[in-house]
């Protein structure tokens, strides 16, 4: 889906459309933003305790990372 940034006064919007926010968001509603600096994504969320700035591309390095060096983090959990 693809939407234009529209202005809003000083400031800049998207619209989110209906059918996105269907049964999650409402005019009123708080949400949390986040950009996530190596992917250039940003992140809305509108619960506080589940925001998080960890992204898709985030978790599959990290389980590159395990994969690889599997054997050598074992190791060091034993010492």
């Amino acid at each position: 889906m693809i939407q234009k940034i529209i202005q809003i006064g000083n400031s800049i919007g998207v619209i989110i459309p209906q059918t996105l926010a269907k049964n999650s968001l409402k005019p009123g509603d708080t949400v949390y933003i986040d950009k996530d600096q190596s992917s250039n994504m940003f992140i809305i969320n509108k619960d506080k305790k589940n925001f998080s700035s960890i992204t898709p591309h985030f978790l599959s390095v990290l389980d590159r990372v395990n994969k690889q060096y599997s054997k050598t983090f074992k190791e060091l959990a034993r010492r």
